[in-house]
This record gives structure tokens, C-alpha cells and sequence, in this order.
């Protein structure tokens, strides 16, 4: 097992803990750092940044929007970013939902899962160096009505071919990952259930004739460390009560539909009226505690250790951890109390 860095969102208020985060995990021999994108900072910024400031660990973006960039523009930006980093970077992809793709970007929310698979496609062959021509129901190039020629990039990735991740939570975006991606980017997995997210994977690794062995399942943990685990899990209520309540409408909810296949329909139900009621603090005190515990890692360093080893036996390769603390050493602090942990339950 390996272990990661979420950082999220850059420009909220904790700008100082997620650099002295990326540094520390750089120093610690984490594999990877990601960042990621909403309607705030985008994550292209915060990865440039981020390889200037380390030397060793990936950068990776969790998620670099699909519909905000075209295919070519992502492809391009993914080379940039192989080349100023020396080789560290992860490409990964999602669509976003339907409130931000076609609130914020101006694009329709339709047939998602074959506009992955096209603009995974079309990156895959730019980076190739490829030139680009593609007849797709998504995307056509070069356009067939004007002056458009098909190009191939100019410059050279480091690396022949950039890990593409795909942001999935749903059986068959699940199932998209295995068959075209190298990893996937899954939020709310437990061990108890992670059955949800491997079989699905499996299911489309055997579509494109493989097996899981070489492909990342880089799930994202909050984690808050302290004596008495339901304490710890205080700080992460408002992180679950956003992405049960608030990250999409009543109708389409991805992550409110997770907690609902796990067995809390009723609570998530709550959640997500009290969230769109815009009643958040309450929304946070209704998000169900064995819930953040089955999604988080919460607790003394034994008990952590305990839960990475459980998460490994159920098939998560890369631990990407979001860690909580007052201030900023304590946050960094984590970072070290995790790789003990992982020593500890025997997973270097």
C-alpha cells in the first residue's frame, strides 16, 4: 500500500497547512499529492506550483474538470506538466455534475460515460504525439466544415504514457475506469463494503482482457487523529454533510446515493433535506457517525493501523489522506503518525 495527500481545494483559508503538507509528505516518501478543481482555484495552478516545491512525489489532479477543457487543451496540459515536474504527474479526469458542468461551464450534462470514453481516448492519442483526427459522436477532429488540419503535439511528455485516473463512485463509471483508465479516484469507500467499488472495476478490466494487478485504487480518507474516535470524527461532520447534502440536487446526488447503498438511506435523506434547507450545521449533526467512521480513518495510531490493514485485504492500493488538526503542525503531524501507522500494520 501506498499513501497520498489530497489537499482539495487550494485558496480556502489553508493555503500555509497544504504546503507544508505537500513538503512534508515529499520528505516522508508519499507517492502522491492531489489537488483539485470545483468553481474556485484550478488545479493546474496549484500543480505547478506544487513540482516546483517538491522534488520526489507525484502531483495529480483529483479532478481535472472534463468539461472546462477540450481534449487537446487537457492533453496539452498534461505534458506541460510531465515536463515541469520531471515526470511526476497523474492525469485525473471526471465530469463533474450536472450543476457545474452546465452552470458553471456552459456544457450539457449528457451521455457522460461516452464523453469519457471519447476525451480519454483523444488525450491518450495526443500524448501519443499521434495527429489528431477522431469521428466520435462527442468530438470530431478536425472539424469536416472549415479550415481545421489534424496536428500532432509539438512538444514531448517526459513519459511516453501520463497515468490517467478517472474520478468514479458509480457502478458504471466504476466499470469505465477499469476498462480504459490506470487507477481510480473513489471518495466514501469502506472496506466493509468496498465490494461497491472492486467489482465494478474488475467488471472492466475483464472487458479490456486484464486482471486489477497494476491498477491503482488511490481512494481519499479524512483523517483525525486523537484518543476517542467519535471525537475525531466532529471535525470531518461538515466535509460528509457538503458531499451527502450539497454536491448535487435531490434528484442526482452521487455521493448521497453511496451512503444510501451502504445502509443509511433514511439518515442520508436527512442530511441532504437539512443541507438543501440550507440548515448545514444541523446537516453535519445528522451525518451518522458510523458512517465517518466506515470513510475515514479516526482514532489512536493503533486503530488507524488496524483500518489501513483492512482497507489493503480489501483491495485499496493507495491511501490518499485529508488530514485534520487545529493547526498546521498538528495537520503535518498526521502526515507522520500515518506513515508509522502504515509500518505498523506491516503495509511498506
Amino acid at each position: 500500500m501506498q499513501l497520498g495527500l489530497n489537499l482539495g481545494y487550494w485558496g480556502a483559508g489553508n493555503d500555509e497547512a497544504n504546503l507544508a503538507m505537500a513538503e512534508e509528505a515529499d520528505r516522508l516518501g508519499y507517492a502522491v499529492v492531489w489537488a483539485a478543481e470545483a468553481w474556485g482555484s484550478d488545479v493546474v495552478s496549484v500543480l505547478g506550483f506544487l513540482a516546483a516545491r517538491t522534488s520526489r512525489i507525484d502531483i495529480g489532479s483529483a479532478i481535472m474538470q472534463i468539461p472546462a477543457r477540450t481534449p487537446a487543451m487537457t492533453a496539452m496540459t498534461a505534458a506541460t506538466l510531465d515536463t515541469l515536474s520531471g515526470g511526476r504527474f497523474r492525469l485525473g479526469l471526471g465530469v463533474s455534475g450536472p450543476q457545474v458542468s452546465e452552470g458553471w461551464h456552459g456544457v450539457r450534462f449528457d451521455k457522460p460515460l461516452g464523453r469519457t470514453r471519447e476525451y480519454v481516448e483523444i488525450v491518450r492519442a495526443a500524448l501519443r504525439r499521434e495527429t489528431l483526427a477522431y469521428q466520435g459522436e462527442h468530438y470530431t477532429l478536425p472539424l469536416p466544415d472549415g479550415p481545421g488540419k489534424a496536428l500532432k503535439m509539438i512538444i514531448h511528455p517526459v513519459r511516453e504514457k501520463v497515468p490517467v485516473y478517472l474520478a468514479a463512485v458509480g457502478p458504471r463509471n466504476l466499470e469505465l475506469a477499469g476498462e480504459i483508465a490506470d487507477g481510480a479516484l473513489p471518495l466514501f469507500l469502506s472496506a466493509e463494503r468496498a465490494g461497491d467499488y472492486l467489482d465494478p472495476l474488475r467488471a472492466g478490466r475483464a472487458k479490456a482482457g486484464l486482471s486489477l494487478d497494476g491498477f491503482d485504487v488511490a481512494a481519499t480518507f479524512p483523517v483525525s487523529i486523537g484518543p476517542d474516535p467519535r471525537a475525531c470524527a466532529d471535525p470531518v461532520r461538515a466535509y460528509a454533510a457538503l458531499y451527502l447534502g450539497g454536491m448535487g440536487s435531490r434528484q442526482q446526488n452521487f455521493y448521497n446515493n453511496i451512503a444510501r447503498r451502504m445502509g443509511f438511506e433514511a439518515e442520508a435523506r436527512e442530511v441532504q433535506d437539512l443541507y438543501l434547507d440550507r440548515k448545514q450545521r444541523e446537516a453535519a449533526a445528522a451525518v451518522p457517525y458510523e458512517f465517518i467512521d466506515r470513510t475515514s480513518l479516526l482514532g489512536p495510531p493503533e486503530r488507524i493501523a488496524d483500518r489501513l490493514g483492512e482497507l489493503a485485504a480489501a483491495g485499496v492500493t493507495t491511501v490518499s489522506v485529508s488530514p485534520y488538526g487545529a493547526t498546521v503542525e498538528d495537520r503535518v503531524e498526521s502526515l507522520r503518525v500515518l506513515a508509522g501507522a502504515v509500518e505498523r500494520a506491516g503495509l511498506a
